[in-house]
């Protein structure tokens, strides 16, 4: 910036003397710089600014003469074809009778000597103009050049436009690609044939994604161009998804001490790829480094200002270069150039000794004078201009690969389309102010801006081209590959396009069949901190390292990743679980307690045989019915236990199988209602134990005829229904229904019946366990009644097993998961219903069974007289 503000002041210095002298009645040129430039005149007159020589020559400031003006050295031939290009396009041009026609353009192009100032000065020499003087004292006229090709640096781009885009003069750049000229606000009228570098870190991008190339080294240039396009490549690099593993600047005074730290640095890193955004100038001296330390293992990425590059491109750097890929901007193909840049011949107007400095590079000869002259110890011959070029063979006639000189023939005809278009104007439909056209005879150089703007034409080599809103081109590279030749050098090959508007949304197309790799398996390099993570694991970042810098960590229970380096694991839906693999949810197993398991089986198994022991027991009862055994203590109530004890087993098959809604409904009703009327039937028969043994003493000789037959099923029907009643509330207000219940174990689904009312299913096992209390109670006090009537001790026992099973029944069923509660609920019926089979009628069986002899009215009173 300092540099821009610093030629700012140089330029409007200039502008304020000339304003001085407009007393004198004329506006006089105060003074002129020495520049290398061709020239030639028409009715508009095109700028050029070009890298013609690699080097300024400042002469040593003695501060008591003026200064000697700089010279350049060692002439490129690559920009004097860019020079002769643009003076071909002009010439086509002119002749074209459908392109500006009865309009000539000229040219004023000069050599910039890679360096700011001398391209400043260049610039400011183009918009000064070459009269000496105007008779105008306002110093006014029609501007010296209409429009700029150039200049190809970014740098010293940036300053140019700074100044003359003040003054909205047109600038068309074949080679400044920072991003940062891109800013309409500060650079209005700058516009480029060639991508920003915005674009060619989207093309870098795009090649690494490729290729799977997440972990990644960066070089770039002290200049504009260098860290401009290093900040770019590190938002786009983490965009997606990759990082930088270093970022060093080369060195601009080629430090050795730099250059071998930069080397380490490479060689310490785990990165196998490089990226480079440098000039050969600047890279030249770490590649030689590279080729010393004999660093085989690296993989290039060369941007589009060395991947053409010549002077890497010898035998002695294919082991260490071999395979580079490298971003080239469009190479192009114009028909006729070959053979005009065998036509150019030197001239004698001093305006174009830029032709006499090629010839005399180029024949190794000088104009200086006649003879033979003896130069630093070389003999030079003098140059005749009658030299034939087509007995050379330099980079200047090689027409193959255009490139930069592709990009320059581009400028030129913008800049032709958009003064075509400015003639074309018809009056009252003009773009500026009250619909009006330019006035051709003044034509004003920001005139031509806004058709510059929206230029739109076709190469005859079939590329478009256009400008978008910021000037830019549209985004077109070549991917080259660097290979070997047959002669053991470096030979440059086109494999592949990079293409931002390809009609086919493909933006990156490789050939890589035709692809070159150096490594030993030929198979591009593996560069990446980490390893993908496989599908079902997610990565960890590790602690204090860049994001590719990770571990993969298995996914949790119940979550899934299906795709790789996934940042993070998808929870499966809730009817859902993840697979082994932890790549797939499939659905959970449903668990309920079933038929076909082992467990479902064994306790189908013990209810079938209570159901079968309470039938053969009811059998050996009918059987044997009128036995004092039997009659004793109401046989009818003996009956109406062995068939609710019967429902007790059978109801344990309400609770087996796939939980439904009907099965639900009736499983804890019929097991309610079931107890019900097994415990109040074993109430009344405690109790007619008791009422027995007081009505056989004098004081209680009417007790039986308040509890006979009647009265005891009454009692025992009431009992049972209010337990009916209890059933019938609970199903209407909150009925069970069956769910699907993920909590107890969450990769399974433990189908259920959830019980609707907790407080429902509370009181319906209350009044169960109220009647057993009951039962037990009476039982225990009557337990030492005389030995004739005493069943009140098989009661006793008997309520005793019931009583203890269901109090360990309750923590049991709560702290087991699934089905298990179940199975839990079903032991419980299950023991407490063989309990009460065993401990009531398995006596009564054995003596009718086993002794006979026992079942007697006699024998039974005789055990009691005996004891009395």
């Amino acid at each position: 910036m300092l540099i821009t503000l610093f030629m700012c002041l140089l330029f409007f210095s200039n502008c304020i003397s000339s304003a001085l002298l407009t007393g004198s009645g004329t506006c006089q040129l105060q003074g002129r710089f020495k520049l290398n430039g061709v020239y030639q005149d028409g009715d508009l007159i095109l700028g050029g600014l070009f890298e013609v020589h690699f080097f300024t020559v400042f002469p040593e400031l003695s501060f008591r003469s003026e200064p000697e003006p700089p010279y350049c050295e060692k002439f490129d031939l690559e920009s004097f074809q860019q020079v002769q290009t643009m003076i071909f396009a002009i010439d086509e041009i002119n002749k074209n009778p459908n392109l500006l026609p009865n309009i000539t353009l000229g040219y004023h192009l000069y050599d910039n000597c890679v360096m700011l100032e001398m391209a400043f000065r260049a610039a400011i020499a183009l918009v000064s103009g070459t009269q000496e003087s105007l008779s105008d004292v306002d110093c006014t006229g029609p501007p010296p050049v209409i429009g700029i090709v150039g200049d190809p640096g970014s740098t010293p781009s940036i300053a140019i436009s700074s100044v003359l885009g003040l003054f909205r003069v047109p600038i068309v750049s074949h080679y400044a690609t920072c991003s940062c000229l891109s800013d309409r606000k500060k650079y209005p009228s700058f516009f480029r044939t060639i991508p920003s570098d915005a674009f060619q870190v989207r093309a870098m991008v795009q090649i690494l994604r490729h290729f799977g190339w997440t972990w990644v080294g960066l070089l770039y240039s002290d200049d504009d161009y260098g860290i401009y396009a290093a900040q770019s490549l590190h938002k786009e690099v983490q965009l997606f998804g990759g990082c930088i593993a270093f970022s060093e600047i080369l060195p601009r005074d080629n430090n050795r001490r730099d250059i071998q730290r930069i080397v380490k640095v490479i060689q310490a890193s785990t990165a196998k790829v490089v990226v480079v955004f440098s000039t050969s100038t600047y890279l030249m001296p770490l590649m030689d480094e590279v080729a010393l330390q004999n660093m085989t293992d690296v993989q290039w990425i060369a941007s589009e200002a060395w991947a053409t590059s010549p002077v890497f491109h010898t035998p002695h750097f294919l082991p260490f270069l071999g395979g580079t890929l490298g971003i080239a901007i469009r190479r192009g193909e114009i028909e006729g150039l070959y053979e005009f840049l065998l036509r150019i011949h030197p001239s004698i107007d001093p305006r174009n000794n830029m032709l006499r400095i090629f010839w005399e590079n180029m024949f190794d000869c000088s104009f200086e004078k006649e003879g033979i002259h003896f130069d630093k110890e070389q003999f030079k011959k003098v140059c005749t201009g009658e030299e034939d070029l087509r007995s050379t063979d330099t980079i200047y006639t090689d027409v193959s690969g255009l490139r930069p000189a592709y990009n320059v023939y581009k400028a030129v005809y913008a800049l032709a389309h958009a003064l075509h278009d400015l003639m074309q104007c018809e009056e009252g439909r003009g773009p500026f102010s009250d619909n009006t056209c330019a006035d051709i005879t003044n034509l004003q150089p920001w005139q031509l801006v806004q058709y510059l703007q929206k230029v739109n034409f076709t190469t005859g080599f079939g590329d478009r081209v256009s400008f978008d809103k910021n000037g830019d081109a549209l985004a077109i590279y070549d991917v080259l590959n660097w290979q070997p030749s047959t002669d053991g050098s470096i030979i440059v090959r086109t494999v592949g396009v990079v293409d931002e508007g390809a009609a086919t949304g493909k933006v990156l197309t490789l050939d890589e069949d035709a692809l070159y790799w150096k490594f030993g398996a030929h198979k591009p390099p593996r560069s990446v901190c980490s390893e993908s993570c496989p599908t079902g694991t997610r990565r960890a970042r590790r602690k204090g390292l860049p994001v590719c810098c990770f571990d993969c960590l298995p996914c949790a229970d119940g979550e899934i990743s299906n795709t790789t380096d996934a940042n993070e694991c998808t929870l499966c839906p809730d009817e859902f679980w993840s697979n082994a693999e932890k790549n797939r949810c499939i659905p959970k197993e449903v668990e309920f307690l079933s038929y076909e398991e082992p467990l479902g089986i064994s306790l189908t198994t013990a209810s079938l045989l209570g159901t079968c022991f309470c039938a053969v027991v009811m059998i050996i009862f009918a059987h044997h019915r009128n036995t004092p055994i039997v009659r004793a203590n109401n046989s009818e109530l003996s009956f109406l236990l062995l068939l609710s004890l019967k429902l007790c087993f059978l109801c344990v098959l309400l609770f087996i199988g796939r939980p439904q809604l009907w099965t639900c409904q009736l499983r804890h009703a019929v097991f309610g209602i079931s107890f019900v009327l097994c415990v109040s039937s074993i109430l009344v028969k405690t109790m007619v134990v008791i009422a027995v043994f007081k009505s056989s003493r004098p004081e209680g000789k009417g007790a039986m005829k308040w509890f006979g037959a009647a009265q005891q099923r009454c009692t025992v029907l009431g009992l049972t229904a209010l337990q009916v009643v209890i059933c019938a509330v609970w199903l209407t207000t909150a009925s069970p229904t069956p769910y699907k219940n993920s909590l107890y174990i969450r990769s399974k689904i433990v189908y259920e019946c959830a019980i609707g009312s907790v407080a429902g299913f509370t009181v319906l096992l209350g009044y169960i366990g109220f009647l057993a209390a009951v039962s037990f109670m009476l039982a225990f006090l009557a337990r030492n009644l005389p030995d004739s009537f005493n069943e009140a001790k098989f009661i006793t026992f008997s309520m005793l097993i019931f009583c203890a099973v269901w109090i360990a029944f309750v923590p049991a069923y709560v702290s087991s998961p699934g089905k298990y509660a179940v199975a839990v609920e079903i032991f419980a019926i299950l023991a407490s219903s063989f309990g009460l089979l065993v401990a009531i009628f398995a006596p009564k069986c054995y003596i009718i069974l086993l002794h006979p002899e026992r079942n007697t009215k006699k024998a039974i009173m005789g055990r009691g007289t005996e004891k009395k």
